[in-house]
């Protein structure tokens, strides 16, 4: 008995014992100071010093720091915010092209920065630099008895790029706070001695960023992403502190201190089950209940009687959950953070475009129409910039050595196109409860048309509209199938998974379309190589259909423009008018490729034929081949 008792002891000492933390690394997070409210003020600096805030739709998306000691404050609705501040200035922030711009703009240059091109941007006002490697040749060059008189070197190969700065303390502040004898004795400590070095580089760029480039900005070092970031919250705005953890308890201290929600990636639904289950309470799920996570700590989690990864894993085990949870949120309330900060990119890994409609949802066919369509163009536009490159004159291509302005090419493609929706509890009986805001989305996707891809022929409204019409409009009566009193709130469309082409200076597998091709190229040249492989039938028809064409397939295309606009019906068709019924699954969960219908397809945009959705990259190869 006494041996089974010191073993279910040991056993559990073992699963309550805190992870080891890695502190090799030396990670900094800059956080620009209210970003969206700086974009307006650099633009027009009259602007700065008033109260400013950056509407959406009806909501106070943002303001600056003047507006908010005011008492104004992120997310109010515009008529309060003008009631607390009568002589705030209100600037419209739905067109979020310039944030983009500015954004991409600063992590240019922080990138330029990095040696090992760890540069990750988290939203647009974000930015995790890894500096391990250019603070640890500065480490090797320190010299201990002229600290006040170094130099930070900014490039091996050129010893004269980079600043002085004085060694013998801290740039900024530092948690907990150390005096200056204390500094200089961590010199000692490796890592310590590590973290103070990219203070001072901390410092620079943040100076760098306000000087060229007018934006301030919050920094947070440390030795790992989550506690840079949780570290750069702590002297807001205009500020930086550094998170050495010089003493074994400093870390935990740190991060005991947080509410559970604030915790970088413990999200929502992860934070309800928690504290649920430390406080034995049940909360209602997609309640968007503001005090989820809130309500307690990370000591008051961490400290619950017989915690630990192996209880969080049990806590969290959900359908659809991920293994590991538990081990992952027990090593964040710990400041244990393993993630790496991801390779720079000149792609992003999607474009989202979305749009909410809180005040006033969509119901009618009318009105879906007219915002697909509006996001498509938003889409598009967002893909020809965010994709695209320069095309360079191939010496194969006789077209290519009369150009008389340089062709656009994607430098990569997307494979994906995803519709996402999200509802508002319909209107209920008078008298009755309403019922609970749900803030949960529903999706399907497709792969994307290839129309979408033709830089040359097609203008962004054209594909526009035919992404809106052929594919968007679809994929939306398959998330509902009803006809209209959608009460719909936002609706997002995205492509993803994207295809790398050859020469874009990003690694990828070249698999798919194109595989390293020049699209836009192939487009161009298709047509006539296709000719003497196409046979027309020229036998008259009535006006009620089309001459049908036979390709190399061999295919009868029948299928009337009538007929298309008739099953564009079904979707766009008004009060009153009949639509033919669809049977469409509601299950989020349910893979959107296995529930295609046989005679689902898509119009080659070169041959003209019905192709099946899941043979589409098939018959594009096919066409690629003579090319």
């Amino acid at each position: 008995m006494k041996t089974t008792a010191l073993t279910s002891g040991l056993a559990k000492t073992i699963a309550n014992r805190p992870p080891r933390r890695n502190d090799d690394r030396v990670i900094i997070h800059f956080d620009y100071d209210c970003f969206y409210a700086s974009v307006f003020e650099n633009a027009n600096p009259a602007l700065k010093g008033l109260p400013l805030g950056v509407k959406q739709k009806s909501i106070l998306a943002t303001c600056n720091y003047a507006a908010r000691a005011r008492g104004v404050k992120k997310l109010m609705l515009i008529s309060e915010a003008q009631k607390v501040c009568p002589d705030l200035v209100i600037v419209n922030g739905e067109d979020l092209t310039p944030f983009r711009d500015a954004s991409k703009k600063l992590w240019s240059f922080l990138r330029s920065h990095s040696w090992s091109d760890r540069v990750e941007r988290l939203g647009l006002d974000e930015v995790f630099l890894d500096v391990t490697d250019v603070v640890a040749y500065n480490q090797e060059l320190l010299n201990r008895n002229a600290l006040r008189d170094s130099f930070f070197q900014l490039s091996r190969q050129d010893p004269e790029k980079g600043f002085s700065f004085d060694a013998s303390g801290f740039f900024g502040c530092v948690q907990p706070k150390v005096d200056a004898e204390d500094a200089v004795s961590m010199l000692g400590n490796p890592s310590c001695a590590r973290l103070l070095l990219a203070s001072h580089l901390a410092g620079y760029l943040r100076l760098k960023l306000e000087e060229d480039f007018g934006y301030t900005s919050s920094c947070g070092v440390s030795t790992n992403k989550t506690l840079a970031k949780l570290a750069g919250s702590v002297n807001k705005p205009r500020n930086q502190t550094t998170l050495p953890g010089l003493h074994e308890d400093d870390i935990q201290d740190f991060m005991d201190g947080h509410k559970l929600r604030q915790i970088p990636g413990i999200g929502s639904r992860i934070a309800q089950l928690v504290q649920d289950h430390v406080l034995s309470t049940t909360t209602v799920a997609d309640s968007h209940d503001f005090e989820i996570g809130a309500k307690v700590t990370v000591r008051d989690v961490r400290l619950h009687p017989g915690l630990s990864a192996d209880m969080l894993e049990r806590i969290l085990d959900r359908p659809g959950s991920e293994r590991g949870s538990g081990e992952k949120v027990w090593n964040l309330l710990h400041g244990v953070d393993t993630s790496e900060v991801k390779e720079a990119s000149d792609v992003p890994t999607q474009i989202s475009i979305e749009d909410t409609y809180m005040s006033k949802p969509l119901n009618t066919p009318a009105e879906i129409t007219r915002e697909l369509h509006a996001l498509a163009t938003s889409l598009v536009k967002r893909m020809r910039v965010d994709l695209t490159t320069i095309d360079e004159a191939d010496p194969s291509d006789p077209t290519s050595q009369h150009q008389e302005q340089p062709q656009l090419r994607w430098a990569a493609y997307p494979k994906t196109l995803r519709l996402s929706t999200r509802c508002r509890p319909k209107n209920t009986a008078t008298g009755s409860t309403p019922a609970p805001e749900s803030f949960s989305r529903s999706s399907r996707s497709q792969p994307l048309p290839s129309y979408v891809l033709n830089l040359k022929d097609e203008s962004v409204e054209t594909v526009a509209e035919r992404l809106a019409s052929e594919a968007l409009l679809p994929l939306f009566r398959r998330l509902h199938a009803e006809r209209q009193g959608w009460n719909l709130a936002l609706i997002n469309i995205c492509v993803t998974n994207m295809v790398m082409m050859a020469g874009s200076g990003e690694s990828g597998n070249g698999a798919g379309m194109g595989g390293g091709r020049n699209i836009a190229r192939m487009f161009r040249t298709q047509e006539d190589k296709l000719r003497e492989w196409t046979v027309y039938d020229t036998t008259p028809v009535s006006n009620n259909s089309v001459s049908p064409s036979i390709s190399a397939y061999g295919t009868d295309n029948t299928e009337t423009r009538e007929e298309k606009e008739d099953e564009m019906l079904n979707v766009v068709a008004t009060e009153g008018q009949a639509a033919k019924p669809v049977a469409v699954s509601l299950d989020p969960d349910e893979d959107a490729w296995e529930e295609e219908e046989e005679d689902e397809s898509q119009r080659c945009h070169l041959c003209g034929h019905a192709i099946p959705i899941f043979a589409t990259l098939a018959h594009e190869r096919f066409h690629s081949i003579g090319d």
